[in-house]
């Protein structure tokens, strides 16, 4: 059914041909429906005037109203002029200035009429001026219907244009008052709307646009917010309740010899409370009729690792294969060790898929596989193509699961008669609100303790004019025989100067340091030369590996006690607290020094405070969340979960998503199989949101 918000923008009062082509081009609006979900990102208080003896420098936007006593003109150059105009309300004078525009000023603005002026308040020369104000003819204006201005985004074409946030706001309020009363229909079910305080959706979008009070705009965000995130908690819900029902998953009812072998004789040390909680929610999927889909999520050195290995043991108990994919052949060979380590002399054949395993070698790995003589695949991409057949998969581990798409996984489904379980792994700690929005349809599993005997690492903060202590710090600890990272910043826009940075501070080191050996890494490096280089640190041949953030991920020395961060406000929280975990695997006390300059923007200055104060991977990509917002995080973009949120703040919400969350699971608990008459409204408006260009793509 069409509705009147579906028609075209360009049969809005006030838009015509051009402006909708620029209101497309530039904004993607094209139907009233589309102005009427582009909503303001800030508001000002137009009910109140101030007297020009009450202006204070350091005023947001403020009016005041008065008249033009006279217009004065500076040249600023050839062909160009500042014009002035000298204004006053009887209890003061400021001045009006622009720099362009003088045909424009003296056309509309009059000498001795009263104007209102609005614009934000500063100094020049002792006196108050508000540049390029906003000026209306008093007698135009009622002051108690002015209420709360919107502002809203407008891109430098547009601004070329003439289309400035009041142009915007004008065609906002002439589509406002053109609906009429009744066709915005209500995409929440009554009882909602009142069990949870909701103004109505007409309401809503009436006052989002048009308010009157803060009160009006604090209510119509609420009600358009929690709407925004109720439908993409709906349809993750319902994606993972329809999945549930289609697919079956292997019934693994037996812990069997393998696993009790491992757990009695291999164990390397007792588990920590964390992982005993997440194999009991692992083995409880397993055994159930379903298709099991875990995200396991724990910081870097939380014992994953273990936990995965555990759970494939059970699938081999049940007479099945397993797999573990990596995003990098480094990381792949990593897992290979660890797994081969763990094992031991036990029974079981463990091999490598990658893109360089060839020839002879890779035909004995896929007829091992087919023939189900391999127990456990660890492999990267290689593993899904085509070639690559198990006899009988039932369990597949995906690690830094945001380097695969969605349909990388999928193709592993297609390797099995049904699909595997699956246990998704990630170090990168999610904060809850963006798990329930990106993992939505996965259940999570948390590992909150690191292995006893750790001990946390220290986290301090340097200025770079205290290296004399530090260097004194770094040669007591060698000197103790541990080993120490210096990191050198490598960022993309500046790759030249970071490198010619990194090779004159690796030679001020060796000179610095003259009685240590260091090794230098960093990405431009052949990979032979690189491996080279980590192998001299990892044997400790060399004491001090100078290197750019390639080390981020993949190395681990339990001898190294020290990372030293340089510029280290030219990394993000997410960043740091990686290269941090490269050192505190050891027994011994470790340390994170990051060394920067005395001037730090304020934002900065929250980052290192956070690194100082905690080693909690949650509360960091918590504070990293509301720092940067969701789009930024690293993993986010590449999930499969994209954020086209018009309103809704996943970092800033928390409350309304998990608010959201309930009211979706409560519907999709009542209709699993969503055909209640009841519930037809949410479900049709669902469909309708789908039919959009919002990407409701889910995990799994």
């Amino acid at each position: 059914m069409t509705s009147i918000l579906d028609q075209d923008i360009m049969y809005l009062a006030g838009v015509g041909p051009k402006k909708k082509e620029i209101l497309s081009s530039q904004l993607h609006i094209q139907t009233w429906r589309d102005l009427l979900e582009y909503y303001p990102y800030k508001y000002v208080d137009r009910t109140k005037i101030y007297t020009i003896d009450e202006l204070r420098g350091d005023m947001p936007f403020v009016q005041v109203k008065g008249k033009i006593l006279s217009f004065e003109e500076f040249s600023t150059g050839p062909r160009k002029k500042r014009i002035v105009g000298h204004f006053t309300d009887g209890r003061g004078v400021v001045d009006l200035v622009w720099f362009n525009g003088a045909q424009y000023i003296y056309k509309n603005y009059k000498i001795g009429e009263e104007y209102i002026v609005f614009g934000k308040p500063s100094v020049f020369q002792g006196r108050y001026q508000f540049a390029h104000p906003e000026m209306e003819r008093a007698a135009d204006v009622k002051i108690e219907d002015m209420g709360m201005q919107p502002y809203y985004i407008t891109t430098e074409k547009m601004k070329d244009r003439g289309m400035m946030s009041r142009a915007v706001e004008k065609l906002t309020k002439a589509l406002v008052t053109r609906i009429p009363e009744g066709a915005i229909q209500e995409s929440l079910l009554p009882s909602m709307i009142s069990r949870l305080h909701l103004i109505s959706r007409e309401d809503a979008f009436r006052k989002i646009h048009y308010p009157q009070t803060l009160d009006d705009v604090q209510r119509a965000q609420v009600r358009l917010k929690f709407e925004e995130l109720f439908y993409v908690q709906l349809n993750i819900l319902r994606y993972a309740s329809e999945h549930r029902q289609k697919y079956k998953g292997y019934v693994f009812g037996k812990i069997g010899e393998m696993f009790n072998t491992f757990f009695a004789e291999k164990l390397p040390f007792d588990l920590t409370g964390a992982q005993k909680r997440v194999m009991h929610e692992i083995r409880d999927d397993m055994r159930s009729d379903h298709q099991m889909n875990r995200l396991l999520q724990g910081d870097v050195g939380s014992g994953k690792t273990l936990v995965a290995l555990l759970t494939m043991l059970i699938a081999i108990d049940n007479g099945f294969q397993a797999c573990i994919m990596a995003p990098t052949e480094i990381l792949a060979e990593q897992h290979l060790d660890t797994i081969r380590e763990f094992l031991g002399d036990m029974p079981l054949r463990v091999e490598i898929l990658t893109g360089i395993v060839k020839g002879k070698r890779r035909r004995e790995v896929l007829e091992g596989l087919a023939e189900g003589t391999v127990n456990i695949l660890v492999g990267t991409h290689a593993v899904i193509e085509d070639t690559v057949q198990f006899k009988r998969l039932g369990v597949a581990v995906v690690d830094e699961q945001h380097r695969f798409g969605v349909a990388q996984r999928a193709r592993l489904w297609a390797k099995s008669e049904n699909p595997p379980h699956i246990l998704v792994m990630t170090a990168t700690p999610i904060p809850r609100t963006l798990a329930m929005t990106i993992y939505g349809d996965l259940d999570v599993s948390v590992i909150d303790e690191l292995p006893p005997g750790r001990k946390p690492i220290m986290t301090i903060h340097k200025y770079d004019n205290q290296t004399t202590t530090l260097y004194n710090g770094i040669r007591q600890q060698i000197h103790e025989g541990r080993q120490v990272y210096i990191v050198f910043p490598l960022i993309e826009e500046s790759e030249k100067i970071d490198l010619k940075n990194l090779e004159d501070g690796y030679q001020s080191l060796c000179e610095i340091f003259p009685e240590f050996r260091l090794s230098k890494v960093h990405g431009r490096m052949k990979s032979k030369e690189k491996e080279a280089e980590m192998q001299k640190f990892v044997s400790g041949e060399t004491q001090i590996l100078v290197a750019t953030t390639v080390i981020e991920v993949g190395v681990n020395v339990p001898n190294a006690s020290v990372m030293v961060i340089l510029e280290a406000q030219r990394f993000g929280l997410s960043q740091l607290h990686q290269l941090r975990g490269r050192v505190g695997r050891g027994a011994d006390q470790s340390y994170c020094i990051l060394v920067t300059g005395y001037e730090l923007a304020a934002e900065t200055r929250k980052r290192i405070d956070i690194m100082c104060e905690t080693n909690d991977g949650f509360r960091i990509a918590e504070a990293d969340l509301k720092l940067r917002g969701p789009g930024d995080l690293e993993g986010t973009a590449q999930s499969g979960m994209a954020f086209d949120l018009k309103i809704a703040d996943i970092a800033r919400d928390g409350q309304l998503v998990q608010m959201a969350r309930d009211e979706a699971q409560r519907i999709i608990s009542d209709d699993p199989q969503c055909n209640k008459p009841e519930y037809s409204m949410l479900w049709r408006h669902l469909n309708e949101l789908r039919k959009t260009n919002i990407n409701w793509s889910a995990i799994s």
